[in-house]
Parts: structure tokens; C-alpha cells; sequence
């Protein structure tokens, strides 16, 4: 076998970027969404405590704010965030032109200072979706990323011992640090394992879909 071609069909790309300039101020800015959402939440702890007959608090759970996007406070952020998600569609080699990118959830959440975690779940119609994290340590969740391909799950084989990331792995883990940015593809399925409640674990979610023209007249 003389001429032999390595082709890479169908990568998933992941984006990592390091960018800490708003981690103070979003965290400020942030503060009193955790806060309002731990008030919401205080009902349902109170009730699950009282129909299991144990303190469990807020174990488990994850405070989620109400939308960001129309908080001035966010104006810079958004707009970083829609421009590295046009390079990033680019770089995949979509044709924009007759699209625009529209921001159709900004969210901030923090874990439960018990403990918290996500279930592996995907983001629906979603053409950009992406983490910043503001708080998190070495003792915090993290995200995990699965293989998105059915196909290569159902004739699984075994990897060799390596630390290295091979074409047959099936899950990788990120490395995390407060002011990182990871931009991702909606369809990618992704979880965040058990958090100990050891350390703050606080994050902004967002999810960007490129509409048609035609569509946002």
C-alpha cells in the first residue's frame, strides 16, 4: 500500500479562549441575578426538605438568572461573543452572507453551594452555543464534551493508555479557569459532572442561531 491518504471527515471543532478582562466586572454584574434566583429557589428547597424529611438545602440544584442580553452592562460581552461566533461559523466554511446572528439566550448560573451538576443534553437549533466561566477552581465542575457521532459509539473499541486525545475517543474533558470562553457547536452533546460544592462554580451560558434574512425583516 504505497499511496496511503489520512482524511479527517466531519471534526467537531471546539474553540478555547483564554479572555479574563470580564470576570470582575461580570461578576459584579452577575451578583444580583445569583442572588434573586437563590430566592426563587428557596421555595422548592423548602418543600423538597419537608416531603423527604431531611435538610438537603440546595443540593443538586443550579441557580439560573433570568435573560442578560438586555442588561447594558453586557453590551461588550455580547458583541465579543457574536463576532467569535461569526469566525467560528466561517472557519467551518458556512456562507453568511444572507444570514445574521442572533442571540437567543444569555444566561448566568451557579451551582448549589451543596453541590450541583448537568446531565448530558444538547442545544436544540442552536448553531453557536458557548460557556464563560467567572468562578470555578481545580475542585469545581467541568464541562464535558461527548462524541456526536451515533455511529461510532455502537462499535466502541478500546484506547490504548495515553493522556493524549485520540480519534477514537468518546468524551474529553475540558480544563477550565475563570475568564475562559468555549465556543461550541449546539448539536455537541456536553454535561458538567457532580460539583462538590467545595469552591463557587458560576458561569454565563449562551446559544447564537444564524437567521435568514428574509426572516429578521
Amino acid at each position: 500500500m504505497s499511496d496511503l491518504y489520512n482524511s479527517i471527515l466531519f471534526p467537531t471543532p471546539v474553540w478555547d479562549v483564554y479572555d479574563p478582562s470580564f470576570v470582575k466586572p461580570l461578576i459584579k454584574a452577575t451578583d444580583s441575578y445569583i442572588k434573586d434566583a437563590k430566592v426563587r429557589n428557596k421555595k422548592f428547597i423548602k418543600t423538597r426538605d419537608k416531603n423527604l424529611k431531611t435538610k438537603l438545602e440546595d443540593l443538586g440544584l443550579s441557580h439560573h438568572s433570568s435573560k442578560l442580553y438586555n442588561d447594558p452592562r453586557f453590551e461588550g460581552f455580547i458583541n465579543l461573543i457574536k463576532a467569535t461566533s461569526n469566525n467560528f461559523l466561517k472557519a467551518q466554511g458556512f456562507d453568511l452572507s444572507a444570514y445574521k446572528l442572533k442571540l437567543n439566550e444569555l444566561w448566568v448560573q451557579e451551582f448549589g453551594s451543596k453541590g450541583g451538576h448537568h446531565s448530558s443534553h444538547v442545544h436544540y437549533n442552536q448553531h453557536v452555543s458557548g460557556f464563560y466561566f467567572l468562578k470555578c477552581s481545580d475542585k469545581t465542575s467541568y464541562p464535558i464534551f461527548h462524541d456526536p457521532r451515533p455511529g461510532a459509539l455502537i462499535t466502541k473499541l478500546p484506547l490504548e493508555q495515553s493522556k493524549e486525545i485520540k480519534m477514537g475517543t468518546s468524551s474529553i474533558n475540558f480544563k477550565i479557569q475563570p475568564g475562559t470562553f468555549i465556543f461550541f457547536p449546539g448539536y455537541l452533546m456536553h454535561e458538567f459532572p457532580f460539583d462538590l460544592g467545595i469552591d463557587p462554580f458560576r458561569f454565563i451560558h449562551f446559544n447564537i442561531q444564524a437567521v435568514h434574512s428574509d426572516i429578521t425583516k
